[in-house]
């Protein structure tokens, strides 16, 4: 090999080597940006956004994390653990109630975000006043009523994952409510059910002006709530609006399932809940034995409790129970 051919091998493999350097740098630079992007900037309280009314803005709680400095748990209580918040400011041009709209949720787990909304000083928890606490437990979009708020006035809302989920979704300040009202996660018992069939009841209060309820179900482990039904406001013979209702649903198939009946907004109306509760049913296949352990289950828990300890709720539960057990039995 000549020297003018061994100098031409030299400078192609320096050249190779250095571009092998740039491709690694560039690959790594990526990472970095992809990092970058995935803890939003409102991680830390100093950096939250400001929203003004109506603007809608998308976030995610990836990769965030609590400044412990900034937040008191002893404010929110057993409702709230913070895993990988972020921060947000609303100050109100004008007085009067606003709605904060959440939709769009797209999570890792079923159990989607809290929301606490609180005054005071930035990251100064002593100046803190929580105005609403809540944890949606699902993925619907749903809206959450804040009366009251004050011209003027800087509030703080802190977003985060509910019991350590990861989120994306989109928050809209509005004077609109959007979605489902916010229900509180519940550990309130199921009630057991004997057939397919559930009875959905409900009462509509004189202080509720509406058109119609819708009826929404939720298996245990669904995202979202599913309409089963709706159900016209029927007029009395005076003009004034029927107070009690009841529909029919069959359910899909053995499980644990959540009903809720909520109310067609109407002008100055926004949706509300008048009706929730959990139905358990075994399926038809359920041996007979299943609902003597049951019945067993209630006994033991009943014996192991003072009276005292024992909820008015929990009292009439066990009485549903007894009575489901006991016509059971009678049907064998």
């Amino acid at each position: 090999m000549s020297n003018e051919q061994l100098g031409r091998q030299l400078r192609k493999t320096h050249l190779c080597f250095w571009l092998r350097v740039f491709v690694i740098q560039l690959l790594i630079a990526h990472c970095l940006l992809l990092t970058a992007k995935a803890q939003v900037v409102n991680d830390d309280i100093e950096q939250r956004l400001m929203l003004e009314a109506e603007q809608t803005l998308t976030s995610n709680t990836t990769d965030c994390t609590v400044q412990w400095a900034c937040v008191n748990e002893a404010l929110t209580g057993k409702r709230i653990k913070y895993h990988n918040d972020q921060w947000f400011e609303f100050t109100p041009k004008a007085a009067g109630r606003y709605f904060v709209n959440i939709g769009g949720q797209k999570c890792r787990d079923t159990r989607g975000l809290q929301l606490v909304v609180l005054t005071g000083e930035p990251c100064q928890p002593s100046t803190y006043e929580v105005i609403s606490c809540t944890s949606l437990g699902t993925q619907d979009d749903v809206f959450l009523t804040l009366s009251g708020l004050k011209a003027g006035q800087r509030y703080l809302l802190n977003v985060d994952g509910y019991l350590n989920d990861f989120c994306s979704f989109a928050l809209t300040v509005s004077r609109v409510p959007k979605g489902l009202p916010v229900a509180e996660p519940t550990d309130a018992e199921a009630v057991f059910t004997p057939t397919q069939l559930v009875t959905v009841s409900w009462t509509l209060p004189d202080s509720i002006s509406t058109t119609r309820s819708h009826i929404l179900r939720r298996e245990a482990h669904q995202t979202q709530a599913t309409a089963v039904g709706e159900q016209p406001v029927v007029r009395t013979v005076y003009g004034g609006q029927q107070a009690d209702y009841a529909i029919t649903d069959t359910l899909p198939g053995p499980g644990r399932y959540h009903y809720q009946v909520i109310t067609a907004a109407t002008d100055g109306q926004p949706p509300v809940i008048v009706s929730s509760r959990w139905v358990t049913w075994l399926g038809a296949a359920a041996k007979d034995n299943a609902y003597e352990t049951i019945a067993q289950a209630l006994q033991s828990s009943a014996a192991k409790a003072t009276p005292g300890r024992i909820s008015a709720e929990r009292r009439r539960h066990q009485a549903r129970m007894q009575k489901l057990i006991n016509a059971r039995r009678k049907a064998n």
